[in-house]
């Protein structure tokens, strides 16, 4: 049976308390809007290579003076993801043959060392690459294209992480945005890359649940310069 508060005869009842008032979220600083902004642009292909995106535009989509955007396309720059020019706007920079070659280089040298280090793979590594996959396959099937370039970034990562070398793990970390924008270049010109993409991590899962260092080595080594062979025809 319910009960409820009986208050004594005579007795004013007891106001229903209210509910707690929530302070509202507070904002990130107006430049670092405009940064995010116009970084996940960039790297989810909003904003193509040889954009040109002008302060104007920039300060009216995120809702900011043209001070704070002035200020995150400097940071942008420094990046190497833009290039201002003064009273033009901001260029935002194609992906080059040279970069491309340049990180596809890094990749094998880092992650083949990291996944014979890796093995014999424990079982924490071995779950969250399965989470990982079965996420980007669920994500590849949603049709979305730049949450599975993360994911898949991410899949590599653990890896790296595993072999256990922090500088190693650091310097993988610093190739984060220039792999997701290439990533999702590929990915959105040819989607049924993806397919394939899956079918290896599979294969790398599956060399490391089985202790094989050089079978996950020869995956990973094929895996990472087929996307240089693509990437160098088709990203612009």
């Amino acid at each position: 049976m319910r009960t409820c508060c009986i208050y004594p005869v005579g007795m004013p009842s007891a106001p229903p308390e209210s509910p707690p008032v929530s302070a509202p979220a507070k904002q990130p600083p107006a430049a670092d809007r405009v940064y995010a902004h116009v970084k996940q642009g960039v790297l989810e292909r909003r904003y193509e290579g040889g954009a040109l995106l002008t302060e104007g535009e920039l300060a009216d989509e995120v809702g900011v003076s043209r001070t704070p955007v002035r200020e995150a396309l400097l940071r942008l720059e420094a990046e190497g993801l833009i290039k201002l020019y003064p009273k033009k706007g901001a260029l935002v920079l194609p992906v080059s043959a040279q970069e491309i070659a340049d990180v596809v280089e890094t990749r094998q040298l880092v992650e083949e060392h990291a996944v014979r280090k890796t093995v014999p793979a424990s079982p924490q590594l071995i779950a969250r690459l399965e989470e990982l996959l079965e996420q980007q396959r669920a994500q590849a099937a949603a049709g979305d294209l730049a949450a599975a370039a993360v994911t898949d970034r991410c899949f590599h990562a653990e890896i790296v992480r595993s072999g256990g070398n922090e500088i190693l793990s650091r310097l993988y970390d610093q190739l984060r945005d220039r792999q997701l924008r290439m990533g999702v270049a590929v990915m959105h010109a040819h989607p049924d890359r993806v397919t394939k993409t899956l079918a290896e991590h599979q294969e790398i899962l599956e060399a490391l649940r089985g202790g094989d260092a050089d079978a996950a080595v020869d995956i990973v080594h094929r895996h990472v310069s087929w996307f240089s062979h693509l990437a160098r025809g088709e990203v612009r």
